[in-house]
C-alpha cells in the first residue's frame, strides 16, 4: 500500500521514499490497533466474573460489620454510663 500511494503521490525518489515510509507506518500502526482491540474483546468475553458468589460474600461482610458496629456502640454506651456514674461530680452530689 505504501509503495502504491508513494508512486501515485510523488514523482521524485525522495518523495517516493517519504510517502512510502509514512503510509506504511500509518497502516502498520492502524493494523496493530485493530488487532489489539480484537484481541482485548475476545479475551474479555472469555473471562467469567462470579457475580453471585461475590455479592453473597459482600453481603456477609456487610452484615458482620453491622453486627460489630452494634457491639461497639453498646460497649461505648456502657463505658460512658460507668464513667458518668464514677465521675467525681456524681460522688459529691450523693
Amino acid at each position: 500500500m505504501g509503495i502504491v500511494f508513494g508512486i501515485l503521490k510523488s514523482f521524485d525518489a525522495e518523495g517516493l521514499l517519504v510517502y512510502t515510509f509514512l503510509i506504511t507506518t500509518f497502516f502498520y500502526l492502524f493494523s496493530h490497533i485493530i488487532v489489539s482491540m480484537y484481541y482485548k474483546t475476545t479475551l474479555g468475553k472469555l473471562y467469567f466474573f462470579p457475580k453471585e458468589s461475590h455479592e453473597k460474600r459482600l453481603d456477609l461482610f456487610a452484615n458482620e460489620i453491622n453486627k460489630r458496629e452494634k457491639i461497639i456502640d453498646s460497649a461505648i454506651k456502657i463505658t460512658d454510663k460507668t464513667a458518668q456514674d464514677n465521675s467525681p461530680s456524681s460522688e459529691k452530689s450523693s
